[in-house]
């Protein structure tokens, strides 16, 4: 007698940890860049106008416009009539206490062909090609949110990428402290732009991350295989991003090489992914000296001539390495909306108690890598702002050099990695209140600068004028958009403090 056959059940996949956790790192910020991409006024981001000509001319096959030779020369391109336009938007820039409801607007009908100029004209076209993709499809100002929104994606994959690193090292508790420090109100306002800037920022603090991990775990590349691809992607887009990019490229392999013994270096090198990416960064960084070379991207650097010498400029810049430290945190708009004072007061508190740590611990070597970092924070713009001051004056600006203080204070979270965590129920009721104000400080930011650009900033307060009073909202209304804002940081809060726990961490110890 035959026996029946048995029904094969479906058998259920389920996906790994890792993946739900890389998934709802990406989620949160995605949702941040989105909703700062909506709150924020069309053209409200420094320099945005240029970068919108830029992206809409790219879209449409113009790598390059024509100029005549004079140094800051603005690139002519040829754009859709609502692009060239919208430099015109700009009536509040450097303007407080001008609301946005000043701007003209944008006519979607308005789509000839018309000659804009743009100060980006000679830029690297890379990141400009996923960014100008919208208004290939859309028109008027949806066309412009829909960069903003798929600049802020591209940007959150790469930060996306950073976060997840800092939970796979094996200590992860006091990395995972780092980036929350790190990830300042700046980082997600500027991922909402439409400016390359962000894409510097976070390409190489996924490089600094992720080679700092690949180097830790050379004799176990097996379960790294997604890091060393990180690596070798977000090198070739850093390497083809702005003027300044391959300075910051070589600053973050230089400081993750630092701060890992390189006894298994040789081990690195017998792995062919590893080979493979190695020679992708070779390839992306001749690309980017190439088109460095052949484009003279810094003549489009715009500025006023100066009789100041090189050595007064150096010593000046010196003198603000603490003033334009508040671009490191929240100096939004044209340079003209600062956070509230507070946020700076709690930021400073954050990375001055997590420096001070990350110099304190008996290891040397951990320290290197930020030891470098913080140089670098100190040094670079004197020596930067030096060379140009004479063509140029004071042009420099403290968020050019957020793509080296991200990785710095990340680097210090590394360092402390082997120290132990306190797991007391004091330092657990700290770590609960630290992440609740910093959710609320980032809350802050972003209420503020609805206010601004809604009601203006005056000398008295005038949060009641948003209820009512309010002469411009953004898209879906700024209370709904500061709701939205608020559960979002709150969640990721959660899921922060999670990463934390003594538990959480046994539980997911490789």
């Amino acid at each position: 007698m035959q026996s029946e056959p048995t029904e094969k059940r479906p058998t259920q996949t389920k996906i790994p940890a890792p993946v739900l956790r890389f998934g709802a790192i990406f989620l949160l910020l995605s949702l941040f860049s989105t909703l700062w991409s909506l709150a924020s006024p069309l053209m409200s981001y420094p320099d945005e106008p240029a970068h919108t000509v830029k992206a809409a001319a790219v879209a449409r096959g113009q790598f390059l416009g024509t100029s005549g030779q004079n140094q800051g020369e603005q690139l002519l391109v040829v754009v859709p009539k609502y692009i060239a336009d919208t430099g015109s938007l700009t009536c509040f820039a450097f303007k407080v206490n001008v609301t946005a409801d000043c701007s003209p607007g944008l006519d979607a009908a308005e789509r000839q062909p018309t000659p804009g100029g743009t100060s980006a004209g000679n830029y690297n076209p890379l990141y400009y090609l996923v960014a100008g993709l919208p208004s290939r499809i859309l028109s008027g100002e949806p066309a412009i949110y829909a960069m903003r929104i798929l600049s802020g994606l591209l940007c959150s994959l790469f930060l996306a990428a950073t976060l997840f690193a800092t939970t796979q090292f094996a200590n992860r508790r006091w990395p995972v402290v780092a980036a929350g420090i790190a990830i300042t109100p700046m980082v997600l306002y500027l991922s909402g732009a439409i400016n390359p800037n962000a894409l510097e920022i976070v390409t190489t603090s996924a490089v600094f991350v992720n080679l700092c991990l690949v180097l830790e775990n050379a004799r176990d590349l097996s379960r790294f295989r997604f890091n060393i691809i990180v690596v070798g992607v977000s090198a070739a887009v850093l390497a083809n991003t702005r003027a300044l990019s391959l300075l910051w490229l070589a600053l973050a392999v230089i400081a993750a090489l630092l701060m890992v013994p390189l006894r298994d270096l040789l081990l690195l090198l017998k792995d062919k992914l590893v080979l493979a990416m190695t020679g992708l960064i070779a390839l992306a960084t001749a690309c980017g000296l190439l088109w460095l070379k052949t484009s003279n991207t810094l003549a489009s650097l715009l500025g006023t001539p100066s009789t100041t010498t090189p050595e007064q400029a150096f010593g000046t810049m010196l003198d603000r390495t603490f003033e334009i430290a508040a671009s490191y945190v929240a100096q939004l708009g044209w340079l003209d909306t600062n956070g509230p004072t507070g946020v700076f007061y709690w930021w400073a508190c954050l990375t001055g108690a997590l420096m001070v740590a990350a110099v304190s611990i008996k290891q040397w070597r951990p320290r290197l890598g930020f030891i470098v970092l913080f140089a670098a924070t100190i040094a670079i713009p004197p020596i930067l702002q030096a060379q140009v001051v004479s063509e140029l004056g004071y042009i420099w600006q403290g968020r050019y050099l957020l793509p080296v203080v991200v990785p710095m204070l990340l680097a210090a979270g590394l360092a402390l990695r082997f120290h132990p965590f306190p797991d007391s129920l004091f330092a657990t009721r700290i770590a609960k209140w630290a992440i609740g104000i910093t959710a609320a400080a980032h809350t802050a930011v972003f209420a503020n600068a609805l206010r601004r650009y809604g009601v203006g900033i005056f000398t008295e307060a005038n949060w009641g004028d948003m209820f009512g009073a309010a002469k411009w909202e953004p898209p879906l209304g700024w209370l709904p958009l500061t709701l939205a804002y608020l559960a979002v940081t709150s969640l990721a809060g959660v899921l922060l403090y999670r990463q934390l726990s003594p538990r959480q961490a046994r539980l997911e110890e490789p």
